[in-house]
């Protein structure tokens, strides 16, 4: 199994800044895109950004220019920094991974998600 622990998470105030990490750990053979999402209350669930194995990144919208999403191979990580924070930014925030992970011997695909981590904007 793949295994996807976030950390970074908090309180800031209007304006302010934080910056998320998600490590991966288990049977992975290799992580193909990353990527964070995130959810408000009362709301779906929303891709904020994508990074691909290489560099390759997408944001939504709603975060161009104030989020910047990188990634470290070696150490099966990716990170969101997020600057000019907004109150509407306040969300749980959702590391997903996709790639190949070894399965008794052979190679499997997998798709997993972190817990969440909380991140709150004052105004």
């Amino acid at each position: 199994q793949v295994q996807l622990v976030e950390s970074g998470g908090g309180l800031v105030h209007n304006g302010g800044s934080l910056r998320l990490s998600c490590a991966a750990s288990g049977s992975i053979f290799s992580i193909n895109a990353m990527a964070w999402y995130r959810q408000a209350p009362g709301k779906q669930r929303e891709l904020v950004a994508t990074i691909s194995s290489g560099t390759r990144t997408n944001y939504a919208d709603s975060v161009k220019g104030r989020f910047t999403i990188s990634r470290d191979n070696a150490i099966n990580t990716v990170y969101l920094q997020m600057n000019s924070l907004k109150p509407e930014d306040t969300a749980v925030y959702f590391c997903n991974a996709r790639g190949i992970r070894w399965s008794g011997g052979a190679l499997a695909d997998f798709d997993s998600w972190g817990q969440g981590t909380q991140v709150t904007v004052s105004s």
